[in-house]
């Protein structure tokens, strides 16, 4: 009897050739100058002493990071993370459905429908956050509006209060990564094959459970994508913190910007940057993780 032979076709690889790697240098050397070579210097940097406001004494050392640890730092990294988890949670909450309901829309108005989510960022950052500090201050438009409409005082007995407090904050955090959050989930929702959802439920599956077991399994890329475009921005703000809460509330940005401009200490600045980047590549890394298990789930 003739032994099965396996027959396995040959790969045709063609490798890259000078033109390729001509087109890719321009972005390599963009990373190698504004993302490597910075982080290569804060890195260095941050083993150095402060001597001062901008002084700089280039003996090692390791009280840098070992300041990064005393209460009130930790603090700092703790109320931020606490921020940036609470943004993503509730800009996944409203933006999924968004993303849902324009992925699923016609395509003749997904354009239109697109547009409207990144209208906002047709105007200046600054102009977009001091708009929310007109319309939440105690004689803004919102209180104007309660109150032309009677509900102050016959719900509620005062004009709201909400400039400079979390809620403010929260409102602007929200209101500013939203659309990071829509478009990466928009983009997986589009490819999403309708048939697998008539599947789920021509097999019995109620709508509950096609959601958890088909929808966001086969969604999750998008929405991972979000969740990190969303905590990794958001955990380092600090013009809406400020702006927002009249410097009430400090995040870790606020805190490495007063090294760098206020206090002087670059060093110190330096080491709490290094401390942020290495909480972004923990983010990315559980986000990861939790991406393959997904995937591997369906």
């Amino acid at each position: 009897m003739p032994q099965a032979v396996a027959i396995q076709p040959a790969l045709n690889v063609r490798r890259p050739g000078w033109r390729g790697w001509g087109l890719f240098a321009p972005m390599v050397a963009w990373l190698a100058l504004f993302v490597v070579a910075p982080t290569a210097i804060l890195l260095v940097y941050s083993f150095f002493t402060g001597e001062g406001i901008g002084e700089v004494d280039t003996h090692f050392t390791l009280e840098n990071y070992r300041r990064i640890f005393k209460p009130v730092y930790l603090d700092l990294f703790w109320r931020s993370i606490v921020y940036a988890g609470a943004t993503t949670i509730l800009c996944a909450m409203i933006g999924y459905p968004v993303a849902w309901y324009i992925g699923r829309a016609p395509a003749s108005r997904r354009g239109k429908l697109l547009m409207l989510v990144m209208i906002p960022f047709m105007t200046s950052f600054l102009i977009r956050t001091y708009a929310w500090f007109t319309i939440l201050h105690e004689h803004g438009l919102l209180n104007g509006f309660l109150e032309s409409a009677h509900l102050i005082p016959t719900v509620f007995s005062h004009p709201l209060n909400i400039l400079y407090t979390p809620t403010a904050v929260m409102i602007a955090l929200v209101y500013t990564y939203l659309p990071f959050m829509i478009l990466p989930i928009y983009t997986s929702v589009e490819k999403l094959d309708p048939s697998l959802i008539e599947a789920a439920a021509d097999l019995g599956a109620g709508p509950t459970r096609s959601f958890f077991r088909v929808i966001l399994p086969l969604t999750w890329p998008g929405a991972a994508a979000g969740i990190l475009m969303v905590f990794v921005p958001a955990i380092a703000m600090f013009a809406v913190t400020k702006i927002m809460s009249g410097g009430h509330i400090r995040l870790i940005g606020d805190e490495i910007q007063e090294q760098f401009e206020g206090g002087g200490d670059l060093p110190f600045g330096s080491a709490l940057g290094m401390a942020l980047l290495i909480l972004f590549l923990v983010t990315y890394w559980i986000s990861a993780g939790r991406s393959a298990k997904v995937l591997r789930g369906t």
